[in-house]
């Protein structure tokens, strides 16, 4: 069997391997393999009017899978032309939870079935969206960069400059998927309390997670501390913005671990610089990265980080191992724990004998 394998240098080729020889060589015997490793993240992802956060050039990618009869990638490009270039293909693996890197509908139509990892990285981002709520609440990277430049900032000892704790405070809550449902346990070992506003999540499911369910204009009114947590749709791109950071609580602050589109970001520095909020903690961006002269790049109570919540050593391999063992459970007719076009995975499983090359 021969299977492609796209790493970079986040999720790197050798532990695909592993994976397979691990999970898949005892199914389909030898495994050959075409290989290739990707510079990102020190190059930039690109999108283009077929699919979305790729890296790579879709041309050598044909070229390498052609004959493969597995592709197991994070972030390579596996377009149309891929897809036609790979006769023999039965399944792709994607390390991540939207794979906006392939062309799904094609795979559709080629009944290629296309396995991903939701909430590979899950921990990860709870762990940094804490880490972030601490950071600007406390004002720690903004004592560092000053302590790194030679400047000693004692000033921020001073009551009118001293941050708050998170003990006791209201944080809300926009979007109520896992990861925002994981991060609950770590606020309330705060004592803080927590509003939650997701249009989509029933008020009795928010209930059963002892959080207090609440409509977006009581949130905002109402929180110390604001997190962003909903998925990027066309509904929902630029839902927080100049009415909204008006709404909020003077002094609150702001964080986005989510995705930079859910945010007029233009309203958010306004709102920084004009002191109505104490302050913001940004981990994505409308533009990435942004540009020199972005404004919020200017301020002093902001914290901003290159989009690496969801980077850590666990986060790799868990998704390397999501989908590796899905591609195995798929060569053996067993149930798939993730697969983002099941139609197509039905129809091949429905088969009487095990679909190995």
């Amino acid at each position: 069997m021969k299977v492609t394998v796209i790493g970079d240098r986040f999720i790197w080729s050798s532990f695909f391997k592993e994976a397979l020889e691990k999970y898949l060589s005892s199914i389909a015997g030898k495994l050959t393999y075409a290989t290739k490793d990707e510079n990102w993240p020190d190059v930039p992802l690109v999108s283009d009017d077929e699919i979305g956060e790729f890296v790579g050039d879709s041309s050598e990618i044909a070229e390498l899978s052609k004959g493969s009869d597995v592709i197991v990638t994070h972030l390579a490009p596996i377009s149309r032309a891929v897809l036609e270039a790979s006769e023999n293909l039965q399944i792709i693996g994607c390390c991540r939870g939207g794979p906006v890197n392939i062309n799904v509908a094609a795979a559709n139509q080629r009944k290629i079935a296309v396995v991903n990892a939701p909430g590979r990285n899950s921990q990860t981002v709870v762990e940094f969206t804490l880490g972030l709520i601490l950071t600007e609440c406390r004002g720690i990277s903004r004592a560092h960069c000053a302590l790194a430049d030679g400047v000693w900032r004692g000033d921020l000892y001073r009551y009118d400059r001293a941050g708050r704790e998170l003990n006791g405070q209201t944080i809300g809550l926009i979007g109520f998927g896992i990861i925002a449902r994981m991060l609950v346990p770590y606020l309330k070992s705060f004592q803080m309390r927590v509003l939650v506003y997701d249009p989509y999540v029933a008020a009795e499911q928010i209930a059963d997670v002892g959080v207090d369910h609440s409509d977006l204009d009581t949130l905002l009114k109402s929180s110390d501390i604001i997190s962003m947590h909903a998925r990027a749709t066309p509904e929902t791109r630029g839902m927080i913005g100049e009415k909204e950071f008006r709404r909020m609580k003077p002094g609150a602050y702001f964080i986005n671990t989510a995705r930079g589109s859910l945010v007029d970001e233009n309203a958010l520095y306004a709102a920084l610089k004009e002191g109505r909020l104490a302050g913001a903690a940004l981990d994505t961006f409308s533009t990435e990265p942004p540009p020199e002269d972005w404004p919020l790049l200017k301020l002093d109570n902001v914290t901003l980080t290159p989009h690496i919540a969801g980077s850590s050593r666990e986060a790799a391999r868990r998704g390397v191992d999501s989908v590796v063992c899905d591609i195995a459970a798929f060569f053996t007719g067993k149930p798939l724990k993730h697969c983002v076009n099941p139609v197509v995975l039905n129809e091949k499983l429905g088969r009487k004998t095990p679909l190995i090359a």
